[in-house]
């Protein structure tokens, strides 16, 4: 199925990539307490998850095209082990703007691990069994942030928010060595037709965004991201607030609901856009535009359930979560099906910035915005007219949910944006490869 060393390259992969989610999310886990003891609002909160994404943007770009220049293998060695030190630092924060800055610097770190490993994935397996590989990788993202909630929730409804950073950073410690020996493939080898590191001329970020599906391809992240980091700031503070459950109930709860449930709709995700994939070029959008089609109604009804009913929302919100992962093995795998592989690490940096910076940076602090409108005006509508941090207290389990169901909403956009992008992969697909085969033979260059 792959090159020689690519079972070990795909396992270190999966687990720098699970404590790549584990580490980013641990601030959603634990958030409601960090809330609590500074007396934030949910603005504030969304924040803190806004800091991760917004140098995580700026710099991705800047790491794709060094994946696509430097040995990779170090660039995630290097990366692990910086935010792994970052992570550990954020316990020990004073105040708001001193973890604000610190994640700054966690995202910056953590922005050299896609780019790098969707780009080994790329050399390390043949085209045909890319999405099942892309899927085993992104297994690190549900079960790592299964993870952060159980082990972030449980530690620090024992010991406290700042020691559950600490443990946080410790295994991405041991992640940076197992990086070093991973076996660094030549590029562009394992292709039908063998190009190495040739690419078409011109500038590489002019020939990616001619790409009509790239373009509806990173429309497609920013909604998806939203969602997703949304229900990361948030997802424990409902449950806490609206169903009424424990810090550690909540941390057990986000991790079935929020990371376990992933792990079926990424591997069936990944096994079927491959099957379908051997029978029409546009086969892995049409099971990512199915997966957010099924996903959205589910997500509505969930947080249509009363308040205590933890039992319905988590089945119903689990389902939902879970149909959706099979976004990641079927977009991530068809952006390698329409860049060569000497631009692929620059096209993920690409896409990724754009997500993270109109998506994931927006979601937590957007829905923590309308969450604080929605908590000010329940207020209001008591006769509460003092707006302080304590007198609002009450009014934001209602403002919270109510600011939830523009997650739903989005899903639906997601699924339109992606059903237009199958429309279009087709003809991309067959670019690419009409280029590599009439590259295969020639003498050019190295760019």
């Amino acid at each position: 199925m792959g090159v020689p060393g690519a079972g070990y390259a795909l396992a270190v992969l999966f687990a720098i990539n699970l404590m790549n989610f584990f580490d980013r999310q641990i601030l959603g886990a634990v958030g409601e307490q960090i809330r609590r003891e500074w007396g934030l609002g949910d603005t504030a909160l969304g924040a803190l998850g806004t800091a991760f994404t917004l140098l995580y943007a700026f710099v991705g770009v800047p790491f794709g095209r060094l994946a696509d220049r430097a040995t990779r293998k170090y660039i995630l060695a290097i990366g692990v082990f910086v935010w792994s030190l970052l992570t550990a630092a954020s316990g020990l924060a004073r105040n708001f703007w001193e973890l604000f800055a610190v994640r700054l610097g966690v995202g910056v770190g953590e922005a050299s691990c896609a780019p790098a490993a969707i780009s080994l994935i790329g050399d390390l397996y043949l085209t045909r069994h890319r999405a099942r590989a892309t899927a085993v990788f992104m297994l690190g993202l549900p079960i790592g942030l299964g993870l952060s909630f159980l082990v972030g929730g449980y530690v620090a409804q024992r010991w406290g928010w700042r020691t559950a950073l600490f443990i946080a950073a410790a295994p991405g410690l041991l992640c940076a060595v197992a990086a070093l020996f991973v076996r660094e493939p030549a590029r562009g080898m394992v292709e039908e037709h063998k190009v190495g590191q040739k690419r078409r001329p011109g500038s590489p970020y002019k020939l990616l965004l001619s790409i009509p599906t790239l373009g509806w391809i990173i429309a497609s992240g920013a909604l998806h991201n939203f969602n997703m980091y949304a229900l990361g700031a948030f997802l424990a503070s409902f449950l806490i607030r609206y169903h009424g459950v424990s810090l550690s109930q909540a941390g057990l709860i986000a991790m079935l609901v929020y990371g376990l449930s992933g792990i079926v709709g990424l591997v069936g995700g990944g096994i079927a856009a491959d099957v379908i994939y051997r029978k029409r070029k546009d086969g892995r959008l049409l099971v990512a535009t199915v997966a957010i089609a099924v996903c959205a109604p589910f997500m509505y009804l969930s947080l249509t359930r009363p308040a205590g009913d933890v039992m319905g929302f988590a089945l119903l919100m689990g389902t939902g979560v879970g149909v959706m992962y099979a976004y990641y093995a079927t977009v991530y795998s068809t952006i390698q099906d329409i860049v060569e592989p000497a631009l692929r690490g620059t096209a993920m940096a690409l896409y990724f910035g754009a997500m993270y910076l109109a998506g994931a940076s927006l979601g937590p602090v957007g829905t923590g915005l309308i969450s604080d409108y929605f908590t000010t005006q329940a207020a209001i509508d008591a006769g509460v007219l003092d707006h302080t941090a304590a007198a609002l207290e009450p009014f934001r389990a209602t403002g919270l949910h109510s600011a939830m169901y523009v997650i739903p909403f989005l899903a639906v956009l997601l699924a339109i944006v992606l059903f237009i992008a199958s429309r279009t992969v087709k003809r991309d697909i067959e670019t690419v490869e009409a280029w590599t085969a009439a590259q295969e033979h020639v003498q050019a260059p190295v760019r």
